[in-house]
C-alpha cells in the first residue's frame, strides 16, 4: 500500500476550502534562496506581491534579508511582521503615503523621473533610493507578465533616462522575468548592460528584480551564481538584491477542497466547494491546469472528471481529470502547489467563503491558523 503523504495523513481534519501551508517544505526552498546567498553573496528579499503568509515570516527570517513590498500596505506588513530590510517599489506613490513609505522603506524605488523629482526631498534623509530601469529584454511566456513589451508603463528607457537627474540616486532596479531559469537572466543582464552599465560605478546597489524560479528543480542555481558573482567582480562587489515571490512559496502547500455534487452532461461533472476564479485566479488569467494529487490526464485512468467551482460564471473549471476510483459526495480534492498567488489574489465573489489558511508544522501537526465568514465578505464591500 503507497504510504500517506503528511498531508493525507491529516485530511479528515482540513476544513475545506482550505490552504495548507508545509513548514517542511517551505524551509527546503529557503535553504536553497540561503544556499545562493552564501555562494554569491548577494541579498534575497521575498517579495510579498507573491508570498505573503505572514504566519510563516518567523521562518523565513532565519533565512531571508527581508521583503520587497509593491506600496504602503505591503511595506507596513513587512514592517510589523518580518522587521528586516524594507525595499519597496510602486509603478506611482501617492503624496499622502510617500512619507509614511520612506519612513519605513530601506530603500524605495522610482519608476519615473516625474516622481522622484516630486518625492526625493521627502525620501532622500530616510531611504536608499533607486530608479527602476527598463532593459528592453525579456523572454517572458506571456506578454500579461513582460514587464518589458512594447509600451510598457514599468521602468524608464535608455530613450526616457534623464542622468541630468541621478543626483541622489543609489541604486537601480530592473525586473524582466517570469517563472525562468538563470540564462533568462543572463540574456536580461546583457542588455541591462549595454545601455546602464556605464551609470552602475555611480551606484550603491543593484535590484535584479523577481521571476528567477530558483527551488525548481530543473533551476540552474550554480549558473546563477556564477553571473551574480562574475557582475558583482566587475563592478567593484557592488550590493546585488534578488526578490523572488513565487521561488519562496513554490510547492509549499495545497488546496483542499470537497465534492458537493455531481452532475452529468456529456461527462462527469464534479462540483467543489471552491473556485478557480476566487480561489485559483491564475489558473484562468495565465491560464494553466493545476495539478491534482493522485489524478491524471483525462482518460489516463479509469473515471474521468470536470472539475468545477462553485460559483455561477460558466468558465470557473479546474480541468478535467482522471481517478483510479470513482469520485463521491464529500470526497476531498489535493490541488498542488498553491501558496503562492493565490492567498494574495483570492476574492469573494459571488459571495463565495475565502479558504481557511492552515499551516502543518514540521512535527506534523496541523494548526488551522484563520478561517472566515460572512464578517469578512461584508467588510470588503
Amino acid at each position: 500500500m503507497k504510504a500517506l503523504s503528511s498531508i493525507e495523513k491529516v485530511l479528515d481534519r482540513i476544513p475545506t476550502p482550505c490552504y495548507v501551508c508545509e513548514e517542511e517544505l517551505l524551509e527546503k526552498n529557503l535553504k536553497i534562496l540561503d544556499y545562493v546567498q552564501q555562494k554569491s553573496n548577494a541579498k534575497i528579499l521575498l517579495a510579498l506581491k507573491g508570498f505573503a503568509f505572514y504566519r510563516t515570516f518567523d521562518l523565513i527570517k532565519e533565512y531571508l534579508h527581508g521583503c520587497s513590498a509593491s506600496g504602503l500596505y505591503e511595506a507596513m506588513l513587512a514592517d510589523e511582521e518580518m522587521g528586516k530590510e524594507i525595499h519597496t517599489y510602486s509603478p506611482a506613490f501617492k503624496e499622502k503615503e510617500i512619507g509614511a513609505i520612506a519612513e519605513i522603506s530601506d530603500h524605495l524605488i522610482f519608476n519615473s523621473f516625474n516622481q522622484w523629482q516630486k518625492f526625493k526631498d521627502i525620501a532622500m534623509p530616510l531611504s536608499s533610493c533607486g530608479i527602476r530601469v527598463n532593459p528592453e529584454v525579456s523572454s517572458s511566456p506571456t506578454d500579461l507578465y513582460n514587464p518589458c513589451a512594447p509600451y510598457s508603463r514599468l521602468g524608464v528607457t535608455k530613450k526616457e533616462f534623464r542622468e541630468d537627474l541621478l543626483d541622489g540616486i543609489e541604486g537601480l532596479h530592473f525586473h524582466a522575468l517570469c517563472e525562468q531559469n538563470a540564462d533568462a537572466l543572463e540574456k536580461v543582464l546583457q542588455g541591462f548592460e549595454e545601455k546602464f552599465g556605464h551609470l552602475i560605478p555611480r551606484m550603491k546597489w543593484i535590484n535584479m528584480g523577481g521571476g528567477h524560479l530558483i527551488t525548481s528543480p530543473n533551476y540552474d542555481v550554480e549558473k546563477l551564481i556564477e553571473i551574480i558573482k562574475d557582475f558583482k567582480q566587475r563592478y567593484n562587489d557592488i550590493e546585488v538584491y534578488l526578490e523572488p515571490g513565487e521561488a519562496v512559496g513554490r510547492n509549499t502547500g495545497v488546496l483542499v477542497a470537497t465534492v458537493l455534487d455531481i452532475v452529468h452532461n456529456g461527462m462527469d461533472i464534479a462540483i467543489l466547494d471552491t473556485s478557480a476564479e476566487a480561489h485559483m485566479p491564475d489558473t484562468i488569467i495565465m491560464p494553466y491546469r493545476p495539478e491534482v494529487r493522485n489524478a491524471g490526464k483525462p482518460g489516463e485512468k479509469k473515471y474521468t472528471y470536470r472539475l468545477g467551482g462553485n460559483t455561477c460564471l460558466a468558465g470557473d473549471i479546474m480541468g478535467d481529470y482522471s481517478f483510479d476510483e470513482p469520485l463521491k459526495v464529500g470526497d476531498k480534492i489535493i490541488f498542488e502547489d498553491q501558496m503562492h498567488y493565490t492567498i494574495v489574489k483570492n476574492t469573494t465573489f459571488n459571495g463565495i467563503k475565502l479558504p481557511s489558511l492552515a499551516i502543518l508544522n514540521k512535527e506534523g501537526e496541523l494548526n488551522i491558523i484563520k478561517e472566515f465568514g460572512y464578517v469578512h465578505y461584508k467588510r470588503r464591500l
